[in-house]
């Protein structure tokens, strides 16, 4: 009966296609979204700031310095690391996961790998392949022949593999864990969406900027640790309030979501060496004073959500000042940004 066989195929086709997209949207939730915003806004902010350093060494406006260059290509360039930083970032979390499958069996036994709901075969072969979908990614961001990203990437995604993985396993020391989040997550990130639109190597701009992420990720990063102290206690991985107690720890980090953001204001006002009095920050002074102090309010804000009751610290999953931790390094990429296009 050909017209049954028919029906039986269109009923395959769409059990199929159902099929498909409840597995795609496994693996997507697997790679933790909600994480994969900060990276790919720190990227085209990163782009952003240095066609703004750019037009404004040129005398320019932003938008007349980019329609005087190659636009269409900057903009492949900026996409393309906007895409690699997401895929980075979401290949860093699903490694995490695998090599935290003895964490989260009691911190978070509703994760995918905990709940069998991926095996660790497919989770490997899946942040494998993220990983090189993103170096992929980062080898054809060549702006005048430069692969000045493709190597900070690298080095940011050794970082993850280092912090996650044995031997090195960072993630079981806590200064050592702090280290190797800031670095990549922090540090090169923000280096490495300049550089592809810009040199990085003799211009000392983007490590400053990205020096500020990295001090604020060097304590923010904490925040996640609190609520995972038993099962990281059990699995051997002493974080920095396992390691110094609750209440010292935070008092601890608290600085890191004041302090960075002073450096702001610091760097439009400090000069640049041999730079015949050129700010070490080219982007609009007004603009950049006024987010260094409204981020450093905004941090002074989250660090009072940490000290006010350190110890819902441990007893809270998601505690309002992980969100708000994220939420800051968000509006400060947006807030570079905005810094050098006006």
């Amino acid at each position: 009966m050909p017209g049954a066989g028919n029906n039986s195929g269109a009923y395959l086709s769409a059990a199929g296609q159902q099929c498909l997209g409840k597995s795609i949207g496994k693996y997507y939730r697997f790679t933790r979204p909600f994480t994969l915003l900060p990276p790919l806004l720190g990227m085209v902010s990163g782009a952003f700031t240095a066609i703004g350093a750019s037009a404004h060494h040129a005398g320019r406006g932003f938008f007349e310095h980019l329609a005087a260059g190659r636009a269409a290509t900057v903009f492949y360039y900026i996409v393309l690391g906007a895409l690699m930083a997401a895929v980075l970032n979401a290949a860093s979390n699903v490694l995490n996961q695998v090599t935290d499958l003895e964490n989260d069996r009691i911190n978070k036994p509703g994760r995918m790998l905990p709940s069998g709901q991926v095996s660790i075969g497919a989770a490997v072969a899946f942040a494998a392949v993220l990983y090189a979908v993103a170096l992929g990614l980062a080898w054809l961001i060549v702006p005048a022949g430069r692969r000045e990203c493709f190597w900070l990437v690298l080095a940011a995604a050794a970082l993850t593999y280092v912090y996650s993985a044995r031997p090195f396993r960072t993630k079981r020391h806590a200064i050592g864990a702090n280290l190797t989040i800031a670095v990549p997550r922090g540090w090169l990130l923000k280096v490495a969406g300049w550089s592809c639109v810009a040199p990085i190597a003799t211009d000392v701009e983007p490590w400053y900027i990205g020096g500020i992420f990295f001090l604020f990720l060097l304590g923010a990063a904490s925040t996640k640790d609190y609520s995972d102290m038993e099962g990281d206690k059990a699995a051997g991985c002493i974080t920095l309030p396992l390691r110094y107690g609750v209440r010292a720890s935070a008092w601890m980090i608290a600085p890191s979501f004041v302090v960075p953001w002073l450096l702001i204001p610091l760097g439009v006002v400090l000069k640049r060496p041999g730079g015949a009095g050129i700010p070490v920050l080219s982007g609009n002074p007004l603009v950049l004073v006024l987010l260094g102090f409204v981020l450093a309010a905004y941090g002074f804000f989250t660090a009072y959500l940490l000290l006010r009751d350190p110890d819902s610290l441990a007893r809270t999953e998601n505690h309002p000042s992980w969100t708000h931790m994220y939420l800051l390094m968000m509006t400060a990429q947006v807030g570079f940004a905005a810094a050098y296009m006006v």
